[in-house]
């Protein structure tokens, strides 16, 4: 087969119970990525699942193949910062892309990011649902008030002139990402903001790709009144030391 471009792209899949929705997101990506002839790979980083997420992902591995499902379990929830660093451990390819397994974020941009990556040779692609025709469905009025305000907040105090600094859809040069997670000290929900804070400050170019966030069908949703409170702290301490 043809490729498209010489590189492979390594896909982090990251998951916590997500058992039903783990095979539709593995299909939707399997099917965007052979049809775009890309070179890849997915890696499974399942802590701990307590619903059977990890046998589903030996299942999926035996039908799509151990070149393209990669399974790196851990015992435990350790944090999503650590999780990618894990998969980044385990990853072959030349750039990494890293999204949520519970079907908020659909495959289908990747060549949109893909793309704009090879044009204009961006250090990090990000998905965004704060411009152009990117938007979020399935959303309450308080989760889209929680996730502007976030965003606003951090606009306001750090300027990093990205956008949508909480969005977990992005694709990275793969030696950017790791500088990048070796210089976060945040965990979970924050994390992805200060990702992008540290790229401006290590003077990485960023693009953006509108993107539509769904809120998940199966599972509940990871945020709560903790991760809020973790935000605005780490939000603070950026603040004060960026």
């Amino acid at each position: 087969m043809t490729k498209k471009n010489d590189s492979k792209y390594s896909i982090l899949l990251p998951t916590y119970n997500e058992k039903e929705n783990l095979p539709i997101i593995v299909w939707l990506l399997v099917t965007c990525m052979e049809k775009g002839e890309y070179d890849y790979e997915i890696i499974i980083i399942d802590d701990g699942s307590p619903d059977g997420t990890l046998e589903v992902a030996k299942q999926l591995e035996k039908i799509y193949g151990k070149e393209k499902i990669v399974l790196r379990p851990r015992e435990k929830k350790l944090g999503l910062g650590t999780a990618y660093l894990h998969g980044l451990k385990h990853s072959t390819g030349d750039f990494i892309i890293i999204m949520d397994a519970d079907l908020s974020h659909h495959p289908k941009f990747i060549p949109q990011m893909i793309a704009l990556q090879g044009a204009v040779d961006y250090d990090v692609v990000t998905g965004t649902r704060y411009a152009g025709d990117g938007g979020v469905y399935g959303w309450d009025f308080k989760r889209k008030l929680i996730s502007r305000g976030a965003n606003f907040l951090t606009q306001l105090l750090l300027r990093p002139r990205v956008s949508d600094l909480t969005g977990s859809f992005r694709l990275y040069k793969k030696s950017v990402l790791e500088k990048l997670v070796s210089s976060c000290v945040s965990k979970g929900y924050v994390f992805q903001m200060e990702m992008m804070v540290r790229a401006r400050q290590l003077g990485y170019s960023i693009g953006e790709v509108p993107i539509t966030f769904v809120d998940r069908v199966y599972g509940e949703s990871k945020l709560g009144g903790s991760e809020i409170f973790q935000f605005v702290k780490a939000l603070l301490y950026l603040f004060a030391t960026t």
